[in-house]
């Protein structure tokens, strides 16, 4: 088997890059004894200083047509590395390779003479380590990943294609999507993996979703034993954990009846992120259920509570929406050191959500009436009921639980 071109051998404390021209050798010494540098592959630049002292002096009769290599110290050992010559590579930041690792000339080059090692550098690390049990090493495996990713000269003739198609087609009647062809190629060739992000932090969010659902469950149990503003309360706090889009929550807001000129209380007001507002209403759970047990003309229709409650919730909607600008300046003022700095209150289509009764016991056709109502309503205002609330928290738990 033909040996290549470009080889790496270790041999005690130095890194050796073995070159084999196509022919012979002598144009390398030629080259030297005029003073001019070698450059192999776009990456190592080369010089007669860095020539393997057993080369320095040499008779190339001395040597057989298969033993004419040239032979350069590119890296020198310290501790489990080889550092490489900064002015072999042409790069500002130290370069390691664990000695024990077998590096190959595709460690360094890509196609087109590029330097793999120069674009890594131009990222300002403060230093490229390869292999070994360095803390910021990067393991070998990964290495040979990240270098797989270096565009072909396939991929890079698609690009310059892609970037005239979106003209040329546009004057011509080319058929051949340049831009599509180039995306499903490079999506065959990226085998990098997103980070896990939840992965760290799944351990706190199966103990904190736990402890919510065992709160819940044994409010449930004894809700006689909270007042209506105890279990506001805590209800609010359970809901903000479920929806962290909300940074804020707002009790007995104030706003304008901008139908007789006075004043309405909105239980609980919620301040997203961004400023937007939405309407909370939380009930304690009644012993009736949440649709009535007869029916009315062959369906089973909400309770009165809830009706109630989703009409008074619309009215919220309705008065926020006409209030408008004037509302917004009002709220924005009225809220302004409890919110962050530079955060205006945003009235814009708020929604509603209503906390109350469950569905544990309903029957099959009571679940699809209830179903049914709340769907019609979802676009103003969402109803979750409190077993609602239970299946979130265990599914949520079951998907941490299995990793996923």
């Amino acid at each position: 088997m033909a040996k290549p071109a470009v080889e790496f051998v270790a041999d005690g404390n130095n890194l050796y890059l073995i070159y084999r021209p196509m022919d012979d050798d002598s144009w390398v010494h030629d080259r030297f004894a005029r003073g001019v540098p070698l450059d192999i592959k776009g990456t190592f630049h080369l010089t007669v200083a860095d020539l393997a002292k057993s080369q320095t002096k040499r008779n190339l009769d001395d040597f057989s047509e298969e033993e004419r290599e040239v032979r350069f110290v590119v890296a020198t050992a310290k501790g489990k590395y080889f550092v490489f010559k900064p002015a072999i590579v042409e790069v500002t930041v130290p370069v390691l390779v664990a000695r024990d690792a077998a590096p190959t000339w595709k460690w360094f080059s890509a196609e087109s003479k590029v330097s793999v090692l120069k674009l890594l550098a131009d990222l300002r690390p403060s230093r490229i380590v390869i292999g070994g049990e360095a803390p910021d090493a990067i393991p070998i495996t990964e290495y040979e990943r990240l270098v797989a990713q270096f565009p072909t000269r396939y991929e890079l003739k698609r690009y310059v294609q892609s970037r005239l198609s979106v003209v040329f087609r546009e004057l011509s009647d080319a058929k051949v999507d340049a831009e599509t062809t180039l995306r499903k190629y490079v999506a065959k060739r990226v085998t990098a993996k997103a980070q896990d992000l939840i992965q760290p932090f799944r351990e706190q969010e199966v103990s904190k979703y736990e402890f919510l659902h065992m709160k819940l469950t044994t409010m449930l149990v004894d809700a006689e034993g909270y007042s209506e503003l105890q279990w506001q309360d805590q209800i609010l706090d359970i809901v903000r954990l479920l929806y962290p889009k909300y940074i804020a929550a707002f009790t007995s807001a104030s706003i304008k009846d901008t139908t007789t000129g006075g004043r309405r209380q909105i239980d609980i007001l919620l301040v997203d992120a961004n400023g937007n507002i939405d309407v909370i209403e939380i009930k304690k759970p009644f012993e009736a259920k949440i649709v009535t047990e007869t029916t009315y003309r062959d369906n089973h229709v909400p309770h009165r509570e809830l009706a109630g409650t989703v009409t008074q919730v619309e009215k919220y909607l309705f008065h926020l929406n006409r209030w408008g600008t004037a509302g917004e300046e009002t709220l924005t003022k009225r809220y302004q050191d409890k919110l962050p700095t530079g955060l205006n209150i945003r009235i814009v289509n708020p929604c509603g959500l209503i906390i109350m009764g469950r569905d544990n016991d309903l029957t099959e056709r009571q679940r699809a009436d209830f179903e049914i109502f709340r769907r019609q309503n979802k676009n103003l205002v969402d109803v979750i009921t409190y077993d609602d609330l239970l299946r979130r928290l265990e599914r949520m738990l079951s998907q941490l639980k299995a990793g996923r």
